[in-house]
């Protein structure tokens, strides 16, 4: 659950540091106060986008941080860690938030810094806000199948799972078949052009590395006359009298003395006896290379045409012999490809008639697997909506088929086949007993759509493991007895985690666990917000005031003390034993 929550310079908050509980939380205040800010906040923990329009006039930055309590195999934990961040379940979790004056934004999680697709993933398994655009959502016929697919993720998700693999497969056998059928002019033209590279290239008789010891040869061939003078007369003056003799004569001379003073002329002696044995080895060295220097200006011409053909080969096929064989290769391989053309065709058809009847198959498992899970969803629906007085409300979870001309053929009616399946899904349904079903978003007013988004959240809630949900004026254009069921709604989802909720009615208020005030006051010519967990009596007085609006009088304030009452007693029944 979510322990803590600090907010810094954020809209008209400066300094706001707040704990928070298990079970349902209320926030209350005047409309403008900034209740919306501290959900804001939530939102961007969450990987929400900042702005720089969400900090406070004349501060550099905003700052929000939030503490987390996680149970040890929330799965939470595998996501920092398949993310490399280094996270103990047995320590709390922190993120951290901050959006600078220019909009740029630094995430961190437990100190490391993360980016904001990283928040995200994260904050998406932490907190779930529910707001006006939840409302819109539900009205998207085109958000109807995600959300029947997430409720029955345990049959369908399998299944779907092997659809989609095989979708894949399908499309991309599809794709190579219909790009083979296309432009059989242009594939000709294309054979025609390969074959003449193929033999153009193959002609060349290309080597690897060719070009690369044929311009060593030429640079070897182009100054083989010099290289022969220069080697020679080395040679010549290294191993004629003025070298190695005169030398040799050195040594000798050394020989004949070096008895009588050994310490001093040995190591001189030793010295040119090694100089003289490098020296011939040198000679013997140059000799052999003068004997296999070549002077031959034919083979020169040859080696120039060569590689003038090459430069030729490169301009067009790349900059390397070893790039133009390697475009070789793949030009072989598709000249092949174009001259089986008919029998690869021939092949693709047949896989993809099999593959195709597969996944048809297998689509209508998945369709089978949803009919049942919509049955299913929509009665559990109606089982919530009559918790919110509205138990003469009928729901469907209506499934259809998109039919297509170019589609598949199934149960003789041409279907389109989508990466999700052949299905489309639309909540149907009807307020009142005898009214047909029609369109959730041609029927349901702000108050209905309110308590069915709610009942939705209700039964979603069992299968995600999000421990914080936030309802943004959930209960809004609802009153009396449905803003109660409302409330009784949001205190039983707090069972199970950690709820939130913005509300102006008393009703919803009063079965809250713990309260939080939201107030707007101005210090020093500047609007400040602060929020102040409610004592026993701060709720009276809070609920008077949302009762009676300014004026609080003596038959408010008991009026809000009988509210809390009963709201501890409906309470105290639920948990009763029976």
């Amino acid at each position: 659950m979510l322990m803590t929550l600090s907010i810094r310079n954020l809209a008209v908050i400066e300094a706001v540091d707040v704990s928070f509980h298990a079970g349902f939380h209320v926030l209350t205040g005047e409309t403008g106060a900034g209740k919306s800010i501290v959900i804001d906040a939530l939102g961007l923990i969450a990987g929400g986008r900042g702005s720089a329009d969400l900090i406070r006039y004349g501060c550099d930055k905003a700052e929000i941080e939030a503490m987390f309590e996680l149970h040890y195999n929330h799965p939470v934990w595998i996501a920092l860690e398949q993310l490399g961040i280094k996270a103990d379940p047995e320590e709390h979790l922190i993120i951290r938030r901050e959006v600078t004056s220019q909009g740029k934004s630094t995430s961190r999680i437990n100190g490391q810094l993360v980016n904001l697709t990283m928040l995200r993933e994260i904050g998406e398994q932490l907190i779930n806000i529910h707001g006006q655009h939840e409302h819109q959502n539900l009205m998207r016929a085109d958000r109807h199948l995600h959300l029947l697919d997430t409720y029955g993720e345990a049959v369908i998700g399998p299944v779907k799972k092997l659809y989609q693999e095989k979708y894949a497969s399908f499309s991309k056998i599809e794709k190579e078949y219909r790009e083979l059928m296309s432009n059989s002019q242009k594939t000709y033209q294309m054979l025609d052009l390969y074959r003449f590279q193929l033999e153009e290239i193959s002609a060349a008789s290309l080597k690897s590395g060719e070009d690369e010891w044929l311009l060593e040869e030429r640079v070897k061939l182009s100054h083989s006359e010099k290289m022969m003078d220069s080697v020679s007369g080395a040679y010549d003056l290294i191993y004629g009298q003025q070298g190695l003799g005169t030398i040799s004569t050195a040594v000798s001379r050394l020989e004949d003395v070096v008895q009588y003073d050994e310490k001093e002329l040995k190591p001189i002696l030793e010295q040119l006896q090694s100089a003289y044995y490098q020296l011939e080895d040198a000679a013997f060295q140059l000799r052999d290379y003068r004997d296999e220097v070549e002077f031959n200006p034919e083979r020169l011409d040859e080696v120039e045409q060569r590689l003038d053909l090459i430069a030729s080969l490169r301009r067009k096929y790349g900059d390397s012999v070893d790039e133009i064989l390697a475009y070789y290769n793949n030009v072989f391989q598709e000249t092949n490809a174009l001259e089986n053309k008919d029998e690869r065709l021939e092949e693709l058809q047949s896989r993809r008639d099999v593959m195709l009847g597969d996944l048809i198959g297998t689509a209508q498992e998945l369709s089978e697997a949803r009919q049942m899970c919509a049955a299913d969803l929509a009665g559990q629906v109606e089982r919530e909506l009559k918790d919110l007085h509205m138990e003469r409300t009928s729901l469907e979870v209506r499934l259809d088929r998109i039919e297509d001309p170019k589609g598949a053929e199934i149960n003789g009616r041409k279907i389109k086949l989508t990466r999700q399946g052949i299905d489309t899904a639309e909540f149907m349904i009807s307020p009142n007993p005898g009214e047909p079903l029609r369109p959730l978003s041609k029927i349901a007013s702000g108050g209905e759509l309110s308590r069915m988004m709610l009942a939705m959240k209700s039964i979603f809630a069992r299968h995600d493991r999000i421990p914080v949900l936030i309802f943004d004026e959930v209960d809004t254009g609802v009153s009396g007895r449905a803003a109660q069921s409302i409330a009784e709604k949001l205190d039983k989802l707090a069972e199970n985690c950690q709820v939130f909720s913005i509300t102006h009615l008393p009703q919803v208020a009063c079965m809250a666990d713990h309260q939080y005030l939201i107030e707007k006051n101005i210090e020093g010519n500047r609007t400040m917000t602060r929020v102040e967990e409610l004592s026993e009596r701060g709720r009276v007085e809070e609920l008077a005031r949302m009762l009676g609006g300014v004026e609080i009088t003596e038959k408010t304030l008991h009026h809000a003390q009988d509210m809390l009452k009963l709201a501890e007693e409906r309470k105290a029944a639920k948990t009763a034993p029976e």
